[in-house]
C-alpha cells in the first residue's frame, strides 16, 4: 500500500516510514509526486486539524494521506496554548517569543505540569479513516535548558530523565515523544483495521 505523508518535514517523514515499516506500506513523499498544497487547519482539536489535513491532501493525492498536528497543553493555563501551540505570541509568534509569553503566563503559578499532545489522522479517498493519540507527560521549567529541539522543548522537561527536550539526543527524544506513541498507535489500529491493501 503506498501511503502520503502530509508533511514537509524531513524528520517526520523519516519516523513514520519506519514505524510503519514491516507493514508493507510504501511512504511517498509530497515533493516525490510534485504535490503542493495550502490546507487552512482551523480545528477546535489536535484530532480535528489532523483530519482535516489528511482528508485534503489524500483527495488531492489519490492516496491514503497521513497527517498530524500537536502541541502544548499547559494544566495551570486550562490546556492553553493548545491548537494555538505555534501562534501562542500572535501571527509573528517566534519559539522565543512562544516561551517568553508561556513563562511570563506562569509566573505566579505553582502547578507547572503540562503534555505535549499529538494526533495522527489516516485518511483514504474513500472515506476510511483511522485515528490515534500520544501524549508525552512532563513539567515547565522556569529557564530554558539545552541547545537541541525546537519549540518549546528547551522548557519542557520530562521528570524521569531530568532532562528537557533540547537536552535530549534526537534518538532519546524520537523513543519517548508524542508522536512516536501516537504512530505507534495508529500502527497497531492499521493492523487491526483489515485496510491494509494494495
Amino acid at each position: 500500500m503506498k501511503l502520503l505523508a502530509a508533511t514537509t518535514n524531513r524528520g517526520k517523514i523519516v519516523e513514520i516510514a519506519e514505524i510503519l515499516s514491516g507493514l508493507g506500506v510504501t511512504v511517498v513523499t509530497p515533493e516525490e509526486i510534485d504535490l503542493h498544497i495550502d490546507v487552512k487547519e482551523d480545528g477546535a482539536t489536535f484530532a480535528e486539524n489532523a483530519l482535516i489535513k489528511a482528508r485534503a491532501w489524500s483527495e488531492a493525492a489519490g492516496m491514503p494521506a497521513l497527517a498530524d498536528d500537536s502541541g502544548l497543553c499547559v494544566d495551570a493555563l486550562d490546556g492553553r496554548p493548545g491548537v494555538m501551540s505555534a501562534r501562542f505570541s500572535g501571527p509573528d509568534a517566534t519559539d522565543e517569543k512562544n516561551i517568553e509569553l508561556l513563562l511570563r503566563s506562569l509566573q505566579s503559578k505553582t502547578q507547572r505540569t503540562a503534555r505535549f499532545v499529538c494526533a495522527v489522522a489516516l485518511a483514504w479517498q474513500t472515506g476510511e479513516v483511522i485515528l490515534a493519540e500520544g501524549r508525552y507527560e512532563g513539567i515547565i521549567i522556569d529557564e530554558p535548558r539545552g541547545r537541541g529541539g525546537f519549540g518549546y522543548d528547551p522548557v519542557f522537561l520530562d521528570p524521569e530523565l531530568n532532562k528537557t527536550l533540547a537536552q535530549m539526543s534526537p534518538g532519546e527524544k524520537n523513543a519517548r515523544s508524542h508522536r512516536r506513541k501516537a504512530l505507534d498507535a495508529l500502527k497497531t489500529r492499521l493492523q487491526e483495521s483489515g485496510l491494509l491493501h494494495d
